[in-house]
């Protein structure tokens, strides 16, 4: 697995190079530019929707300039988040984003894929500090599940750092 590191929010549309204003909606993208990721962000008024070739996208809002930061629950927190969506049919997908956020912040790590019977690709990931593999089945969500996915790991996952 490559990780790469993604580079903070701009700031500026690339489209337009206005300067993105607190609570303002914007659009990010990450692109393949030679063997590095590069981030771009745009304007809701600039996005056309993603670019061809983009290897992601998503929708954020411009924080207020004195907001309160945001802390992500503890590691632990969100292993027993994983474990406890495994038999929930209908949460499959966000099991497979929550288990990417994991990867993501070097909680698990990818250790092999594979088929499993129904043909679906499934991951195997290995957590170090349980010294445990968890099979996780690619469930890739719709744009409109991917906003509940977001909202409700935010929900869960993010307090105010006090």
């Amino acid at each position: 697995m490559i990780d790469y590191e993604v580079q903070r929010c701009t700031r500026h549309c690339a489209e337009t190079g206005r300067e993105l204003q607190p609570g303002e909606v914007f659009y990010s993208t990450l692109r393949s530019e030679g063997s590095q990721v590069v981030r771009h962000d745009y304007s809701q008024d600039a996005w056309q929707g993603p670019p061809e070739g983009v290897l992601g996208w998503w929708k954020s809002q411009m924080p207020e300039r004195h907001a309160k930061k945001l802390r992500l629950a503890p590691n632990d927190v969100m292993l027993e988040l994983l474990e406890g969506l495994e038999n929930q049919d209908d949460q499959q997908d966000m099991r497979y984003v929550l288990s990417l956020l994991l990867i993501r912040r070097r909680v698990v790590r990818l250790e092999d894929t594979e088929t499993d019977d129904s043909g679906s690709e499934v991951s195997l990931l290995y957590c170090p500090r349980r010294q445990t593999t968890y099979r996780v089945t690619t469930v890739t969500p719709s744009a409109e599940r991917t906003a509940q996915i977001q909202d409700e790991l935010s929900r869960l996952l993010f307090a105010d750092a006090g």
